[in-house]
């Protein structure tokens, strides 16, 4: 749920606004600064009719992103970059590039993003190649049949498990989403996974304030959890009340003793408490003094003696400039957590860090796109042993819980590359790439986008030959084979080379046009017969054509401007037919060649009142030869 994704908390009782029949920026404001953004959103919505600020309209995309709803958050933010992009603030790139990415819009969201990075972003590539990298994939369940009820922070109690819930359709609504307050429930989880014999704490846990995130010792009698603070504090011009972590003791059948944590405050939040198995740490999001980004993940030491150390931030590997939250960590020591800050499918995923040591993880690792969706992902938990687990995600608007089975990610025999130019280096896009058997037959082709790049699925233990095409280019080819065992990556520099840089009697023009440039084919006058000069031109572009078997022609044939215009057509129609010809009987095949005439439409020479001498009407008696493909 966005609400607990963020900072802070905010409580509010503004009265009905829309008693009015005009809504002013002013109360518009107001509503958003308290972060009621489902009302602030009704209110801008009315004000853009008229009026369409640059802070209207990014309060607005605001209003719509915290609360999920991508596709107006688009629309919003939008067309505040489309009137006052130059002047918009960094951190509304993020935003609108998450938003783009959560309507899976992902050209716009990565050029967006790439924008507020630096360099380059490509969502698609990135998490294809992720998914394939990743120990295991996932197969998912969602936890319940109704899809609103807003289920979250899911840990396990027992048997059982607890998770946090606006279902208490009871409590007040909140402002932020006007859905009621959290509570914590516990349920068990049936075998079709879903969520049975679900029951709401008791009132020493579940207040009027928010309650979820709930972590519990091994033995079960020491639960923390996370509250709402009941003081208000003024923070710029919103007052607000943090998120505290507290800790509840299960004494004679009930819940008591309980007490917030010392590192709570109410001028920071702590959130997401989750308690190792042994009990010697609790781990936990916050964006206390110190914290690297919007909320960082810390650690305290638990003494036997209950006490608590400082808390410590887990640093710049785990934690970025955006959020990581929702700690989760195995008994080997793996480390799983929700990041937007580190490369993803956009907005929230899950990600793995392995132990190094007592103070160091290793470098996140996203868990592909078999868990991970265009929306938030998050509050991931496992049992190891069975490889089973739960998390939560809004990809469906709302936020649910679901089941995963874990398994071992199956084998894939993949071969992927890209296609450049051999003497420029330059990408290719828009070349073909094919993939044969050993026997040559053709099992796929792929158009190469603009990235360059291709990737073909494979089977074990077989050979294959892959081809690169590119119109006015000499064909490359690779042979592999998938006889290792495990996964085959073969990144293939499929370099290609133009017909210009490879022969010096090939041309590209200014316009574009690859030209043959050969002897010119002579004709008697009146005729189109192939003389033995012609036939030995011809016989060089026979031996070319032979040499580049995908090389595809057009023989061009034009006449002097002497006689009529509908003669010379006719004339030089038959004469690059007959060229043609030459080249089939010499053993090129039909369906590469192509022949015209062009008549005396297109001469070298143009002669003054059409007077031109014997040799100026020799010249411009001609063939060309025009590379097609």
């Amino acid at each position: 749920m966005k609400k607990f994704y963020y900072i802070l908390f905010v409580f509010c009782s503004i009265t009905t606004l829309f008693a009015q029949k005009k809504v002013s920026v002013k109360q518009a404001n107001t509503l958003f600064a308290s972060k009621s953004y489902v009302k602030a959103a009704e209110a801008y919505e009315q004000i853009i009719q008229t009026k369409q600020t640059k802070q209207v309209l990014q309060n607005l995309g605001d209003c719509y992103y915290y609360n999920f709803q991508m596709t107006n958050a688009v629309r919003a933010y939008g067309q505040l970059f489309f009137t006052f992009k130059d002047s918009v603030k960094k951190d509304v790139f993020f935003r609108y590039a998450n938003a783009l990415k959560g309507t899976k819009d992902f050209e716009k969201g990565d050029a967006m993003m790439s924008e507020y990075l630096g360099f380059d972003q490509n969502t698609p590539k990135f998490m294809k190649n992720i998914t394939r990298n990743t120990p295991n994939s996932f197969k998912l369940q969602i936890m319940s049949k109704n899809k609103t009820n807003g289920d979250f922070g899911i840990s396990f109690y027992g048997d059982k498990v607890t998770f946090a819930s606006t279902r208490n359709a009871q409590e007040k609504a909140y402002g932020w989403n006007d859905k009621p307050y959290l509570d914590l429930f516990s349920a068990s989880v049936d075998s079709q996974g879903q969520l049975v014999k679900v029951e709401p704490f008791s009132a020493i846990i579940n207040t009027k304030k928010h309650e979820s995130s709930a972590s519990f010792s091994a033995d079960g009698k020491t639960m923390y959890f996370n509250r709402s603070g009941e003081k208000q504090v003024k923070i710029g011009d919103e007052r607000v009340a943090m998120i505290k972590i507290y800790k509840a003791e299960f004494v004679d059948g009930k819940w008591t003793n309980v007490t917030m944590l010392p590192f709570s405050s109410d001028s920071y939040s702590v959130e997401h408490p989750f308690l190792t198995k042994d009990g010697k740490k609790l781990y936990f999001a916050s964006d206390m003094p110190g914290t690297l980004g919007n909320m960082d993940i810390y650690v305290v030491d638990i003494g036997e003696d209950g006490a608590y150390s400082p808390p410590r931030n887990l640093g710049p590997t785990i934690n970025t400039n955006q959020r990581e939250q929702f700690p989760f960590v195995t008994e080997d020591g793996t480390l799983y957590f929700a990041s937007d800050g580190h490369q993803g499918n956009g907005n929230l995923d899950v990600f793995m860090s392995l132990k190094l040591s007592d103070t160091e993880f290793d470098k996140p690792l996203n868990l592909g796109s078999t868990i991970n969706s265009e929306m938030d992902d998050f509050n991931f938990i496992l049992d190891e042993k069975n490889d089973k687990g739960y998390f939560a995600s809004n990809r469906t608007g709302d936020d649910n819980l679901y089941t995963f089975i874990q398994e071992e990610n199956k084998l894939q025999y993949l071969v992927e590359g890209e296609v450049r130019d051999l003497k420029s280096t330059e990408l290719l896009p828009g070349a073909t790439v094919k993939l044969f058997d050993d026997k040559g037959n053709l099992l796929e082709e792929i158009l190469v986008g603009k990235d360059g790049t291709f990737t073909f699925n494979t089977e074990p233990n077989k050979k294959y030959k892959i081809m690169a095409f590119k119109d006015f280019y000499i064909p490359a080819e690779a042979e592999f084979d998938t006889s290792q065992k495990g996964k085959v990556y073969i990144d293939l520099q499929m370099k290609v080379e133009s017909y210009y840089d490879a022969e010096d009697i090939i041309n590209k023009k200014d316009d574009g046009t690859v030209l043959i440039e050969l002897e010119n084919i002579y004709f008697d006058l009146d005729k189109w017969n192939i003389k033995p000069q012609a036939a030995q031109v011809l016989d060089v572009l026979v031996s070319l054509l032979k040499k580049y078997p995908y090389m595809e022609i057009q023989i061009g044939s034009h006449t002097d401007s002497r006689a009529s215009a509908v003669y010379n057509l006719r004339l030089s129609n038959k004469r690059a037919a007959s060229a043609l010809e030459y080249l089939v009987q010499n053993g090129i095949e039909r369906k590469r060649l192509r022949s015209i005439g062009y008549g005396e439409t297109k001469p070298l020479i143009i002669c003054p009142k059409n007077d031109c001498t014997e040799a100026e009407h020799a010249t411009n008696r001609r063939c060309t030869f025009m590379i097609l493909k």
